[in-house]
């Protein structure tokens, strides 16, 4: 049975030890297409406020957003106080529980790149300050980064393990209007290759089940992504949400969610042409709670990995 080769493998092999990403959510970031400078509510799947907390930091900063033209941050010193306490508490659970030994720091709701390059530039280096901190992972888009942020970036990457996460989706332009992305294919090609270039590591996001996709389709933007030199993947069904545009859909028969049977289908033969140093970082998604409209077999994450592991041993790998 050959072991696929996982994120974790990769870090273990890296730093000798057990390294965990430390998922951050800070207030005040946001996204081009829900803040109106490309396209207004967010993609189709996405429900905006789901990235939200309720302490007190989060709801005083309710209602201030940045983007890349913020001429200023007032709030800059409780944003940094945020990601202060969520690592804290995140990598000491890690570390209890999991045996964690070295973190890396993960900007992960929304756009962790859209905003004013002294702002990242606080955070990124309040993140690497943290003891035991070997590096970064940044959730972002490719039309909401900057030549200066990616130079930057590159400096660090000299000396730190740094990932940009990139929303790749599909590589179809129809597709990526109909989810209402509000950028194209080529501008997501341009800056993968442009971050690879510059010695940054990438992580494509790759979504199966998007709406009027056949399995050709889907196989075609993973081609696609590992042509691009991507260094590792996660791989995502789409799955419907209350209180999202593609909750409309749904309800409205316009939209009909990916059966389990076609996700790991699609998923065994993407894997199967993905290069061996390509990295896998997650293979399914979902949500075990009532906001889940559809597919129902996205509920149970413990039962979607029993059975593609399964399917995986099939022909010989395991996940």
């Amino acid at each position: 049975m050959k072991q696929i080769f996982t994120y974790g493998n990769y870090l273990k092999e890296k730093f000798s030890c057990k390294v965990y990403k430390v998922g951050i959510n800070i207030s005040g970031f946001t996204c081009p297409n829900i803040d109106g400078t490309v396209a207004k509510g967010g993609c189709t799947f996405c429900e905006n406020d789901s990235f939200s907390a309720s302490t007190d930091e989060v709801q005083e900063l309710k209602g201030f957003h940045l983007n890349l033209d913020s001429k200023e941050n007032p709030f800059l010193d409780k944003q940094i106080k945020q990601l202060e306490i969520q690592f804290d508490a995140i990598s000491k659970r890690q570390a209890k529980e999991y045996g964690a030994e070295k973190f890396l720091v993960y900007f992960q709701s929304f756009t962790n790149t859209y905003a004013p390059f002294d702002t990242l530039k606080a955070l990124y280096e309040k993140a690497l300050s943290f003891d035991n901190v070997v590096g970064l992972s940044i959730g972002t888009r490719s039309d909401s980064i900057t030549e200066e942020t990616l130079e930057y970036l590159a400096e660090l990457a000299k000396t730190n393990e740094i990932w940009l996460e990139f929303g790749i989706q599909s590589v179809y332009d129809e597709t990526l209007l109909r989810i209402n992305r509000g950028h194209d294919s080529a501008n997501v090609k341009e800056w993968i290759i442009k971050s690879k270039k510059a010695g940054v590591n990438v992580c494509g996001h790759l979504i199966f089940g998007l709406g009027g996709e056949t399995q050709e389709m889907m196989l075609e933007t993973s081609r696609a992504a590992y042509e691009w030199g991507i260094d590792s993947v996660k791989y995502h069904p789409l799955y419907v949400v209350k209180k999202t545009a593609l909750a409309n859909e749904f309800n409205r028969g316009e939209f009909t969610p990916i059966s389990e049977e076609l996700y790991l289908d699609t998923l065994l033969k993407s894997v199967q042409m993905k290069p061996e140093n390509v990295s896998v970082q997650r293979v399914t998604a979902g949500i075990d709670d009532d906001s889940l409209l559809s597919p129902k077999w996205c509920r149970d994450k413990n039962k979607q990995i029993k059975n593609i592991n399964a399917a995986f041993k099939k022909i010989g790998l395991k996940y």
